[in-house]
């Protein structure tokens, strides 16, 4: 009786190692990444729902990160794809927008990511409040308009995935952790960013680079690009 006891839970310890194994092999499809690299999926929506890029919006994000790069990638149907491309070493951000038969990119240097972060100044208080988000421990923020005090919104941010300095081209440079939850301005509107999901996975490095038969354009024409839809 005690021999088939034994048995018993050498077989209900297998299946529970089968049944993780097989559980995160279905998560992620992926090799496991390094440290500081892997993806993160963002449900977003605008924050404002009247503004006349609301339409355009997209539902949803995804953040691919590896040591001092990520691409931040969004679609809205399928049609209107946009994704943000930053270099932490070499301080820069570059643009990119596929709508119809336009296929074109931007690059921005240190000096112009400052002066559009100025332009969405954010006044950030930093809290001892903590909750749990995606099961990582989260910090919450508390976040002022600097060029509208009475508008204020709360943000949480984690330590557990490390890269201490992957918001130093945002707005929210002082942050030293990576965001979950929290807003940003993109396509011209406000957004809302709330992470639905993190895995650790290989992430190939062209991922970086702007995809092939982009045409290069000016700040100032990509920025009359996203006026013009308005």
């Amino acid at each position: 009786m005690k021999f088939k006891l034994n048995i018993s839970r050498v077989i209900s310890l297998i299946t529970a190692v089968l049944f993780s194994i097989s559980f995160q092999s279905c998560q992620t499809g992926e090799k496991s990444g390094g440290k500081d690299e892997g993806i993160i999926e963002f449900d977003t929506k605008a924050v404002d729902q009247t503004h006349p890029l609301s339409g355009l919006a997209p539902g949803s994000a995804s953040l691919k990160y590896k040591k001092d790069k990520f691409i931040m990638e969004m679609s809205t149907m399928g049609m209107f794809n946009t994704s943000i491309i930053g270099d932490v070493k070499a301080k820069t951000m570059i643009q990119t927008v596929k709508f119809m038969d336009i296929k074109q990119y931007c690059i921005e240097n240190e000096g112009e990511i400052k002066k559009e972060n100025e332009e969405y100044k954010l006044v950030i208080e930093e809290t001892k409040e903590t909750k749990k988000l995606l099961g990582f421990k989260c910090f919450k923020l508390k976040v002022t308009m600097a060029n509208d005090p009475t508008k204020t919104f709360d943000a949480y941010y984690t330590k557990d995935l490390g890269m201490e300095n992957c918001n130093v081209l945002t707005s929210y440079a002082q942050v030293k952790g990576v965001l979950l939850d929290y807003r940003a301005k993109r396509m011209g509107m406000e957004m809302r960013f709330l992470a639905k999901s993190a895995n650790n996975i290989e992430i190939p490095d062209n991922i970086f680079e702007v995809p092939a038969g982009m045409k290069m354009v000016s700040k100032l024409e990509m920025a009359k690009f996203f006026n013009d839809l308005q």
